[in-house]
């Protein structure tokens, strides 16, 4: 099995998969991203990494991962946004591939975990999840501020300051 990080030129085949993910998940509908801002995210502030599984010269899946830290373990995690094989590659190892290809990075670089999240509806990812050995967080609750409710509280934050 072979794997390729993503360079600049990427974008549209990144931009591919994520939007694979979302029809996928049924959230297509809430794909903002362009191939710019990608470009401008992942390449020129190198906030994210990309990496793609490779069948001879084809892109059949791919992750999207960057670094978290742990102030538990006081050192860096990798966080997994995104995963996503395509469906005519799909249990042909690719999936396992590309995790356990994160988890050798993980590895490498002396992160103390690898995570992420996944859908309660998801029962096959979930089961594949599980047949690696992972285990899930059912006592946490993720929580996220977006759009108006973000902006407000960034606003709030300059009148404090």
């Amino acid at each position: 099995m072979q794997f390729r990080k993503a360079n600049k030129e990427d974008c549209k085949k990144i931009l591919f998969f994520i939007k694979q993910l979302a029809i996928y998940e049924k959230m297509e509908n809430g794909v903002v991203a362009t191939e710019e801002i990608l470009c401008e995210w992942i390449f020129e502030k190198k906030k994210a990494n990309v990496i793609f599984a490779m069948e001879e010269e084809k892109e059949v899946g791919f992750a999207l991962y960057f670094y978290n830290f742990s102030t538990f373990l006081g050192r860096a995690g990798i966080y997994l946004e995104d995963l996503f094989v395509l469906p005519e590659y799909r249990g042909r190892g690719y999936g396992k591939g590309l995790l356990q290809k994160l988890a050798s990075i993980a590895h490498e670089e002396d992160c103390g975990r690898l995570e992420w999240c996944c859908l309660d509806w998801n029962k096959p990812s979930i089961d594949f999840y599980r047949s690696l050995g992972a285990c899930s967080l059912d006592e946490w609750t993720i929580y996220r501020l977006t759009g108006d409710t973000l902006a407000k509280n960034a606003e709030e934050a300059s009148k404090n300051a």
